[in-house]
């Protein structure tokens, strides 16, 4: 493998560079108009213009996309995260064209990708499943019925949906009813499919995955947990890995059930299988990504494992090593810096007037000083990966990285993250989803006394 064209954009398309340029293998970055200036671009061995700025007429643009690969003699394109990583259709095009498609093969993206159809797989292979429907519900007297076998509180979701979109929490029918036809336009709006489902809503939850990897020899492996229960309208937006307040025997079966999950799928590349863990430290398959997740640094920091080398590896057909070889040591945080106003999560596009990062951090960034951040496309400004022996040293190091940084031109959740470090369930690590958002509603309060 001579040449991978990157299909994606931003800080993931940099990191996939840095790797490649470590290996040997040249690389092809593709861009919109509006990103002709990020550093990505430059950095590539080559560039290609695929479009005008919306990601639909560019970066959405499969068969453009593979005709540059083809014309600049690429042999494997990777797809990131986002954007077209779990099409299956897309990756059926890539292996069609000869390609190689760095990734699961387009059977499992399809079959993992809806989140009905994979439900019934875990359940098939024996892996614990929420409690919900066992088909898609289509309309709001189907709906209510099943509500009331299943209990309330519950959550509508879209069977295609994914990064929090298309899923809302009812505590009753009223809820139910209101919001039932939103979900499913929404549903159809934004992934082409309007399929809901119910599920049971599992109180005071944490949200723990599992990062698997598998090689053309039928081989699994686990590169154990990330917790990513610290969630704003059910996106990620700090990550850790271990897990805090989750018990080694816990852990294991976790584990365990990801590699049962993986086997199960004949599973190849990168994955996650993400869980809903209850207070018991019961667990309960939530969904399977088809890639790599954007929080796979911290996987990286604790294993000292570069997950995309060995993405690049399994797909030229090496394998794997064995699991008696997977250590973790240390501890290590992600916060995603948005540009985004910390009150209302909207957007806030512009340029990087200032961007000065303190040192002590992982940074993986699409943005240099100077650079616009658009409105077109997802406003993360960067990742910010702090690690150290323990996770008392990793929140010390937060501290002092918060303090010193500044980024000014656009507003960011920065602010936020150097207050919400403080609080004592963060601090103490036993939180769950819903920990920021009762946070945010307590300093409301506390604002208004």
């Amino acid at each position: 493998m001579k040449k991978i064209l990157i299909a994606n954009r931003g800080e993931i398309a940099r990191r996939i560079i840095r790797t490649c340029d470590r290996l040997g293998i040249e690389t092809i970055a593709i861009h919109s108009e509006a990103d002709g200036d990020l550093p990505y671009v430059s950095e590539a061995t080559e560039a290609a213009a695929i479009g005008p700025n919306p990601v639909a007429q560019s970066y959405l643009q499969a068969d453009n996309i593979i005709e540059e690969a083809v014309k600049r003699n690429a042999e494997a394109i990777h797809p990131g995260y986002g954007l077209l990583s779990e099409n299956a259709d897309f990756a059926r095009k890539v292996t069609d064209a000869g390609l190689i498609f760095i990734g699961p093969k387009p059977e499992v993206i399809e079959t993992m990708g809806d989140k009905l159809g994979s439900r019934h797989t875990m359940k098939q292979a024996g892996v614990p499943v929420v409690p919900g429907t066992a088909e898609g519900v289509s309309d709001i007297d189907a709906a209510v019925m099943e509500a009331k076998e299943i209990g309330y509180p519950l959550m509508l979701k879209a069977s295609a949906g994914g990064g929090g979109i298309g899923m809302v929490l009812c505590e009753n029918e009223q809820a139910l009813t209101q919001q039932f036809d939103s979900v499913k336009n929404r549903a159809k709006a934004y992934f082409g499919n309007d399929i809901v489902y119910l599920e049971k809503f599992i109180a005071n939850a944490r949200h723990i995955e599992v990062q698997i990897f598998g090689d053309e020899s039928g081989n699994i492996v686990h590169l154990y947990e990330r917790n990513c229960s610290v969630q704003r309208r059910n996106q990620k937006v700090i990550e850790e890995s271990p897990s805090p307040d989750l018990p080694e025997s816990a852990r294991a079966k976790l584990c365990e059930a990801a590699v049962q999950a993986a086997r199960a799928v004949g599973y190849t590349n990168a994955g996650t299988v993400e869980f809903i863990v209850d207070e018991n430290n019961d667990f309960y398959f939530l969904e399977m990504n088809t890639r790599l997740q954007v929080e796979h640094p911290i996987t990286e920091e604790v294993t000292g494992v570069d997950l995309v080398e060995w993405q690049i590896n399994v797909a030229r057909g090496e394998t794997l090593p064995g699991q008696d070889t997977i250590r973790t040591s240390g501890h290590s945080i992600e916060y995603r810096i948005y540009a985004e106003d910390p009150k209302t999560f909207f957007p806030s596009p512009g340029t990087l007037a200032v961007l000065k990062w303190a040192a002590g951090a992982r940074i993986e960034t699409g943005y240099e000083e100077g650079n616009i951040v658009t409105p077109f496309y997802d406003p993360m400004i960067a990742k910010v990966i702090l690690t150290g022996a323990s996770r008392e040293e990793v929140l010390e190091k937060s501290r002092k990285f918060f303090d010193g940084t500044a980024i000014e031109g656009v507003k960011t959740n920065l602010p936020l993250f150097d207050r919400f470090i403080e609080s004592k369930p963060f601090i103490e690590g036993n939180y769950a989803t819903a920990v920021l958002a009762q946070w945010l509603t307590q300093q409301k309060e506390e604002k208004t006394v």
